[in-house]
């Protein structure tokens, strides 16, 4: 899996792949960034009083993890044949999750282009799929990994007693711009970023959007950094990821000089370089948010 990682993001070329897995008669996805080995199922132990989605603990080199059942976090029927199960190995948001999954079978390299956000005519507000990929006939459906967590485990999520533990602060008038796909996470930085002070945000669900937005800008003869003074991007969006939306960012000689700060679930000690090489002044872990309202303040401030 590790040589399956290759250089794919670290030119910001707007590609993925992902790791296909089924729960029942349903195809899903997973970025394989996030994966870090693909196991068959084992023992696990059960744990009194854990969450319902959480089956137990492994033991997996010496580390002990936790075992979340995804057919149960989407309310689907268990596995027909559970000796044949697998278990996907995660790592995001600075911890390693096993997830309980029925059966995987391929890698596709795609696009972020390819992949569609699901419409809100079939998602309600509880749904974990963040986009699909219509592949070969059939249909995958990204779940999102990191909204599933947070239901099981709250404090993973952003959190904005972070902020009100950096003090009193001023209001600013500088204008953020910010690219999330998440509704849930716009929400919660909306929020906390409110509380630093900072009033002045425009959000975008995807980098694409984000992007016409700041070119729209320049296309008018202002100045980008007298209309917008930082950029804050997710890397995981559907149409356009973060690297890719960094990359154009940097490369263009009207906007290069805006500061870039990718904030994702998605920076780890060996993920840091890509975030680099588009050319991002900072990267911040989610759900760290005292430490990336800092960050804003070092940039713009």
């Amino acid at each position: 899996m590790d040589n399956k990682k290759g250089i794919l993001l670290e030119s910001g070329t707007n590609e993925l792949e992902i790791v296909e897995f089924s729960i029942g008669k349903n195809k899903f996805g997973i970025n394989v960034i996030k994966v870090k080995e693909i196991i068959n199922a084992v023992q696990v132990t059960q744990v009194p009083h854990s969450h319902p989605h959480v089956e137990g603990i492994i033991e997996l080199r010496g580390e002990v993890l936790p075992v979340v059942n995804v057919a149960n976090a989407l309310g689907f029927p268990p596995s027909q044949s559970p000796e044949q199960d697998k278990f996907i190995v995660a790592e995001f948001n600075k911890q390693k999750i096993v997830f309980h999954v029925h059966t995987v079978t391929q890698i596709h390299r795609i696009s972020w282009d390819q992949i569609e956000k699901p419409s809100e005519m079939y998602q309600g507000p509880e749904s974990q799929i963040i986009g699909v990929v219509k592949l070969h006939g059939e249909m995958i459906l990204l779940l999102d990994f990191e909204k599933i967590v947070v239901e099981i485990n709250p404090e993973t999520g952003i959190n904005v007693q972070q902020v009100k533990k950096l003090g009193q602060r001023e209001r600013s008038t500088k204008k953020l711009v910010v690219a999330e796909d998440s509704p849930l996470l716009r929400k919660l930085l909306h929020d906390t970023l409110n509380e630093a002070g900072f009033t002045n945000i425009e959000f975008f669900e995807n980098g694409k959007d984000a992007l016409q937005y700041l070119e729209a800008i320049t296309s008018q003869g202002k100045s980008i950094t007298d209309e917008v003074q930082l950029v804050i991007t997710d890397i995981e969006m559907p149409q356009m990821d973060g690297h890719h939306f960094t990359r154009r960012i940097k490369e263009n000689s009207q906007t290069a000089k805006l500061p870039v700060i990718i904030f994702s679930s998605l920076i780890t000690d060996d993920l840091r370089h890509k975030g680099q090489m588009v050319g991002a002044n900072a990267q911040v872990s989610k759900p760290e948010i005292a430490e990336l309202v800092q960050l804003i303040d070092k940039h713009i401030l």
